[in-house]
């Protein structure tokens, strides 16, 4: 540990003072120091302005994530640190002008422990040559100060304010959460040698821009964030590099500035680049400043001013070289210039005709068109909206200055309500216009669409079982709901269901029915059965049809339909599909690696335990696309670093041999060795294991199906590397699914989101349903709270809806806390990527939730951090169509009676304990876990535990589940062991598993224990009323089903109660070759002696309709104290 907590208490400290003016001088005790130099008196005064408050930093090293930056946040609580065990040390700040420099005050975190520094103040004007204002001596922080130390410094002009370090009595490294430096504002002087900025507004400043490529965190939106303490720079080596920003509008460009961190650290070089611009987004680059070199050098500041010419609404350079590093580097990217002559095109209002229409009638949208710019603008056109929502398009002509046209849209009929009718001019943006912002209009008196006398027929489909297994029978049935304004005749009202392949297009069953009587409005029929499918393998779209009634108008009809999916089969059903890479064309020098079941290698731990190498230039995997894609993720492995920070590398894409972009990696978050069951970050604690991690990236085009998609090492893919798999995916943004209930965050911090929920709770209208989160990457530090009211939290889907916590720091505890108040809240379609490097039992949990009800999880991608979702007594409630890969603990667990929940369709991938869990604790007051549903689950590559885990509980169900290459552990535990927490034992009533698929699985764990595919273990609590059926055991590590029993003072605690087994297949249980061969290569083993002290296994198992094939051994029972009984 760093610190400890403490109290804080802040006493500023002084330093013996040579001053020039009158200060006035405290008179109270209180005021004097505690907390002084060592050996020196102090005297307190007034302090002055401070002057370094958010501006840019410099250090000679630094400790990934306590950087520089956190010097002047104005935040004690975060930090910098310098190297460690490597003085002397240095941190400074640049006041971004020279000023009268009088004071510094230097901060730690409140809750440290006592320590001394042993340290200096030096000053510059220019960033380079720097004066010693106060020699080097010990300041002593101490908690009852508030680990404060005031230093009074000669007044002296200066830009650059150091610290040199050279001993610390708490950490082998210099620490500082904050360096105050107070004084007064001087001119503008920059330093010799350092040009002023140019006249005018920065007009890049927070605008969007982008790159071509990244090199590990240093991003584009670095480069125009008036911060010039971080920077973009571009991937090692990819050459040509691109950074371009987007202004608001066309401007006639003066100069641009580019910008490094000032910092003497930041020695001399120089970057090669074009100045580009083009007139609209979609335009082409035009050459506004030819390529050449420019010098960048801490003695001018490391700025360079670019003169330039020309408009422009976008501006790019495009760097070719840099002599101090691999690619292009900008801190802060400057444009300077002032509008430029353009039109200006709006919309002055939007009407409809008729006014007030049926919503049989067919409605036409006019919009005014108005340039009110100052040159005539070329034709382009106008987007017509209801709702927000675009649902048309028409041409609108050349416009001269001032001028203006009315264009028409005919948008159809429309259902019974109210909307708001808009108009988008311009809205592909061909035109450059003075202000690009301008565009669109909403008519603020809604439309109103009244209803005509119609019934309305809406048919609703069910099927028993909802997730049905192959050969299971599937029984159809159907309500109708009238939801028009009269009944229906009472004719019969004829329904068909038909049972498509989504595969193959083929229908594969037809249904027919009919409700008969009048349905009067607002009312629902009785439901009535259609008859039987047997169910198949493979994904279906099931449709029914409503036939009209008599009663029922043309433009109520389109409702008579609807369609579901429907999916048989075990595991997730998500919407992507997975290409192995030993499935894959390989070339190039890759290399398809041989099976083995090793921890801490390649194919070891890759799916299937295969995977691909592309460690020479040229090396290539390539699959050919079974649908249209716009995205990829891999599974990949990439060395580590020495020190075990992980490294960086990029990896190229090519689609059918033309290449199209780089893909980012980063083994930051894999690679741990040591001690197994708590592993860390350094390569000097053991051996490795948990080698793999993701990346995503989207392909910023769609690829057809037919296609082949190549991963491939180039010359400027410097790293070695292992694919395990790519998932393709065709994804589509959503919409706001209704802008008037729900409201957007003003801008993407955790502020602005906060906000939003708040508004929500706060409004009294009713009117607010939830919160829509547009696309975009959304920074989070700390955990949401939703409580008050439950509140709808959508996204735009999970690639384009993506929260971030930060990812220049680790293990921050990021997510939804949801309270009992909130109660019906509901969490969709979007993403948290986390910046856990290790486990940490506690927080790390996205959704914590204790003592809720009826809460939806739906459409969640979470990566890197302990868990995904965390239950304690929560009751009635969904979590489903959700992908977690890569975390540190589950990926789900519910406790403490948590009752009649469904979880289902979800997808874990490289989890670091149980992927799915239910664990009957009442340590926290719950009790009763029963009722609860998991079905069609998939879990891959667990690192660490299970796939599935049971500990405890009645009534619950587990079915239609995948598990698959466990690297430790079982594929499934059954146990009910309590782990030292008051816990619920199973029964009286049944625990189910039917439908589970366990392939490759088992493992050695917990020293020399090895488990099972499937590991029944009982323990501290009873271990009865258990029944598996329809279970496929294939190819386990060691063996197929394990029966253990726990000992306490070498006696069983609690025996098997007869647990049965119907439907049971164990294949390719074979001898493992490997220290634990003598454990190995039984289908069904009674463990005589798991490890010392744990005898044999006690009670009886009853299996019928047992299959074995290709086993070493079928049966292993050596015990007098278990029965195993075959039928």
């Amino acid at each position: 540990m760093r610190h400890r907590p403490s109290t804080s208490n802040r006493t500023p400290v002084r330093a013996p003072q040579r001053r020039r003016r009158l200060r006035l001088v405290a008179a109270t005790a209180a005021a004097t120091a505690l907390l002084v130099p060592l050996g020196l008196t102090t005297t307190a005064t007034a302090a002055p302005t401070v002057l370094s408050t958010g501006k840019a930093t410099a250090a000679s090293s630094n400790t990934s994530p306590y950087l520089s930056g956190n010097l002047t946040d104005g935040n004690q609580s975060t930090y910098w640190e310098s190297t460690n065990n490597t003085f002397p040390q240095w941190a400074q700040v640049d006041l971004g002008a020279t000023a009268t420099v009088e004071d510094l005050v230097l901060k730690l975190p409140t809750g440290w422990g006592a320590r001394s520094q042993t340290l200096s103040v030096e000053s510059s004007t220019d960033g380079s040559s720097f004066t010693t204002l106060t020699a080097s001596q010990a300041y002593t922080f101490a908690p009852g100060s508030g680990n404060t130390v005031t230093i009074d410094v000669p007044d002296t002009p200066a830009r650059y304010v150091r610290v040199q370090i050279t001993a610390n009595t708490g950490w082998p490294a210099g620490q500082l959460s904050e360096l105050e430096v107070r004084g007064t504002a001087g001119g503008t002087d920059p330093g010799p040698g350092n040009p002023q900025p140019p006249a005018g507004t920065n007009l890049a400043l927070n605008k969007p821009i982008e790159a071509s490529s990244t090199e590990w965190q240093f991003v584009a939106k670095n480069a125009n964030d008036d911060s010039t303490s971080t920077y973009w720079e571009g991937a090692g080596g990819q050459y040509p590099s691109t950074l371009s920003v987007s202004l608001d509008s066309a401007t006639q460009l003066t100069n641009v500035v580019v910008k490094l961190p000032p910092a003497s650290a930041w020695g001399p070089r120089t970057q090669t680049f074009e100045v580009q611009g083009r007139a609209t987004a979609t335009g082409a680059w035009q050459t506004l400043k030819p390529s050449a070199g420019y010098a960048f050098s801490p003695t001018s500041g490391n700025t360079v001013t670019v003169p330039v010419t020309g408009t422009a609404k976008d501006v790019r350079l495009r760097f070719t070289g840099n002599t101090g590093s691999g690619n292009g580097q900008v801190a802060e990217l400057q444009v300077f210039g002032t509008p430029a002559p353009n039109p200006d095109l709006v919309v002055t209002s939007v009407t409809a005709t008729p006014a007030s229409p049926l919503e049989s009638q067919a409605i036409t949208l006019s919009a005014v068109v108005k340039n009110i710019g100052t040159q005539a603008s070329a034709a382009t056109d106008v987007a017509f909206t209801l709702n927000g929502q675009t649902v048309a398009t028409k041409p609108v002509g050349g416009l001269a200055a001032g001028a203006q046209a009315t264009v028409t849209a005919d948008v159809g009929a429309r259902p019974a309500g109210s909307y708001t009718i808009g108009a988008v001019a311009d809205a592909g943006g061909t035109v450059p216009e003075q202000d690009e912002s301008n565009n669109a209009y909403a008519n603020p008196t809604p439309l109103v669409v009244t209803a005509v006398p119609s019934s309305d027929l809406v048919p609703t489909l069910t099927w028993a079982p909802t997730n049905p297994s192959a050969g299971s029978t599937v029984t159809f049935s159907a309500t109708i709901a009238n939801q028009g304004n009269v009944a229906t005749s009472a004719a019969a009202h004829g329904l068909t269901v038909t049972v498509t392949n989504k595969a193959t297009g083929a229908v594969v069953r037809t249904l027919t029915g009919s409700v008969s009587g009048a349905i009067a409005a607002g009312a629902s029929s009785a439901s009535v059965n259609l008859g039987t499918w047997t169910a198949a393998n493979g994904s279906y779209d099931v449709k029914v049809v409503a036939a009209p009634d008599s009663t029922e108008v043309a433009a109520k009809q389109a409702n008579n339909t609807a369609t579901r999916a429907l999916f048989v089969g075990r595991g997730a059903n998500l919407p992507f599909d997975t290409y192995e890479a030993e499935d894959g064309v390989t070339g190039g020098g890759a290399s398809v690696l041989a099976p083995n079941r090793v921890v801490g290698d390649l194919a070891g731990e890759a799916s299937g335990r295969r995977a691909v190498t592309l460690n020479q230039t040229g090396a290539y995997v390539e699959w050919t696309t079974k649908a249209p894609t716009n995205t990829l993720l891999t599974r990949f492995s990439i060395p580590d670093s020495a020190g075990g920070g992980g490294t960086n590398a990029t990896l190229a894409i090519y689609v059918d041999g033309q290449f199209l972009k780089n893909i980012d990696l980063t083994s930051r978050y894999a690679w741990l060795y040591g001690n197994e069951t708590n592993p860390g970050n350094q390569p000097s604690q053991g051996a490795p294991r948990h080698i793999y991690d993701e990346a995503s990236t989207l392909l910023g085009t769609t690829v057809p199906a037919g296609s082949k998609i190549r991963l491939q090492k180039t010359a400027q893919n410097t790293s070695q590397y292992a694919i395990d798999f790519v998932d393709l995916e065709l994804a589509t943004p959503r919409a706001n699914p209704n802008p008037a209930q729900y409201t957007q965050p003003t801008g993407f911090t955790h502020q602005d989101v906060q906000a939003a929920l708040d508004k929500v709770r706060m409004d009294t209208t009713g009117t607010l349903k939830g919160v829509y989160l547009p696309a975009g990457d959304y920074q989070t530090a700390s955990k949401f709270q939703v409580y008050g009211k439950g509140v709808d939290v959508v996204g735009a889907g999970p690639w384009f809806t993506r929260f971030f916590a930060p990812q220049g720091q680790e293990n921050t505890d990021v997510g939804f806390r949801g309270e009992a108040s909130a109660n019906g809240s509901s969490f969709r379609d979007f993403a948290y990527f986390g910046n856990y490097t290790s486990r940490i039992d506690g927080p790390g949990k996205v959704f914590d939730f204790a003592n809720v009800k009826n809460m939806t999880i739906d459409n969640i991608w979470v990566e890197h951090m302990i868990c995904m979702f965390w239950a304690s007594n929560m009751d009635d409630s969904e979590v489903k169509n959700s992908r977690i890969r890569n975390t540190f603990a589950d990926a789900i667990n519910m406790t403490n009676g948590s009752a009649n929940n469904h979880v289902h369709n979800n997808q874990a991938r490289g989890t670091g304990d149980d992927s799915f869990a239910l664990f009957a604790a009442t340590d926290n007051g719950g009790s009763g876990q029963r009722g609860n549903v998991f079905e069609n689950l998939t879990s891959t590559n667990t690192w660490r535990a299970a796939g599935l885990a049971v500990y405890g509980g009645q009534d619950n169900t587990f079915r239609n589940i995948y598990i698959a290459d466990t690297l430790v552990y079982s594929g499934v535990t059954i146990s009910s062991l309590d782990f030292g927490y008051p816990m619920e034992g199973f029964g009286p009533a049944p625990t189910v598993f039917d439908g589970i698929t366990v392939v490759r699985s088992g493992g050695h764990f917990w020293g020399n224990q090895v488990f099972g595919a499937v590991w029944m273990f009982s323990a501290s609590k009873a271990f009865g009323n258990i029944q598996v059926n329809n279970l496929d055991v294939v190819d386990p590590t060691y063996s197929g089903i394990m029966f253990q029993t726990n000992y306490v003072g070498g006696q069983p605690q609690n025996t098997f109660q007869n647990p049965t087994f119907t439907n049971v297949t164990i294949t390719g249980a074979k001898k493992s070759g490997d220290a634990y061969d003598a454990k190995s290569g039984y289908g069904i083993w009674a463990n005589p002696m798991p490890e010392a002290g744990q005898g044999p296994a006690v009670g009886t198992a009853t299996f019928t309709n047992l299959t074995f094939s290709g086993n070493y051994r079928d049966i292993e029972n050596t015990t007098s104290t278990f029965t195993i009984t075959r039928n």
